[in-house]
């Protein structure tokens, strides 16, 4: 005789309704065939007791990538000689300035061209 407790552990409450294709219902009734159970218990054991591996492949085009990184140093040793020339007790100017504008537009500018070339900000990536 089973006790309350076991009752109330074996008492599926929850329904819920899946759409199959022909070859999909065809799996899943060999799969509940092969081990001499119901749809639902074959179901509720793959759920249980099978793990789901998720994972992310990345990739990248290294001839753009390679571009990207030689853009950025560019960008760097501007910004590290502007940073030297006011360093040094240099004042600042018109064409400092515009120098400053530029490298900040040109780092914005490579964002977005890493962004394209990640995937963008949607995580358009490729899952298996």
């Amino acid at each position: 005789m089973r006790t309350e407790n076991k009752d109330k552990e074996l008492n599926h409450r929850h329904f819920i309704g899946l759409r199959l294709t022909d070859v999909e219902l065809d799996l899943l009734d060999q799969g509940a065939a092969c081990l001499s159970i119901s749809r639902s218990e074959y179901l509720r054991k793959l759920l249980l007791e099978k793990q789901i591996h998720h994972q992310i492949e990345v990739v990248a085009d290294m001839k753009d990538l390679r571009k990207l990184v030689s853009e950025y140093g560019k960008i760097g040793s501007n910004l590290n000689q502007i940073a030297k020339h006011f360093n040094s007790g240099g004042s600042q100017s018109r064409a400092i300035e515009n120098e400053i504008h530029q490298c900040i537009t040109d780092l914005f500018l490579l964002r977005k061209e890493v962004l394209k070339l990640a995937g963008g900000m949607n995580g358009n990536r490729k899952t298996h």
